[in-house]
């Protein structure tokens, strides 16, 4: 079995359950992928980090970093860090909060997330892409270039084309499709 493959297979068996949910986007769905019963177990990852570097570096983008709204992006963005620490371009990862910081610094960007930095948005799972666009708008805020999202999982339910819409490209791992598909067999 492929990386790829016991990837989908560990979505589907550990992340995944149907029945009658509310998304956080307030849409009624007969499943409910729960990613991070994936992305903080060590089996996913040890497969997400290579697996999303691999996808970035295709990409083309460049990056200096990668990051998206806590907390389904943070597992997710601390894999691709760590697996491309021994690489010629090693990418630090940030996490952008849900609201700003009362106290302290009051940062909304937490991490090493630097002025000018080119950025990678990551999502765990995009439905209507609300949470990337949160995300984009944190960076852009704080003087960062948004080179595009990559998804864990696209539920492919319009998330991907509202960001497209708006210049950012869109890459993801693993579809909704080939979820539904192994749940099936």
């Amino acid at each position: 079995m492929t990386d790829h493959a016991t990837l989908i297979a560990l979505l589907t068996e550990r992340s995944t359950k149907r029945g009658q949910f509310t998304l956080a986007s307030g849409r009624q769905s007969k499943y409910y992928i729960d990613a991070r019963l994936t992305t903080m177990s060590p089996e996913g990852l040890s497969l997400i980090g290579p697996l999303a570097l691999a996808a970035l570096r295709q990409s083309g983008w460049e990056l200096d970093a990668v990051g998206g709204l806590t907390l389904g992006a943070d597992p997710i963005s601390y894999a691709i860090s760590y697996a491309s620490a021994d690489s010629e371009r090693p990418l630090r990862a940030f996490t952008v909060r849900k609201e700003t910081k009362p106290h302290g610094t009051g940062k909304m960007i937490e991490g090493p997330f630097r002025e000018g930095d080119r950025v990678g948005i990551i999502e765990d799972v995009i439905t209507t892409g609300g949470s990337a666009l949160r995300a984009i708008e944190a960076v852009r805020s704080a003087s960062g270039v948004v080179a595009g999202v990559l998804a864990l999982v696209d539920r492919e339910e319009g998330g991907r084309e509202v960001l497209e819409a708006t210049g950012i490209p869109v890459i993801s791992l693993v579809g909704a499709s080939q979820i539904i598909r192994a749940l099936e067999i």
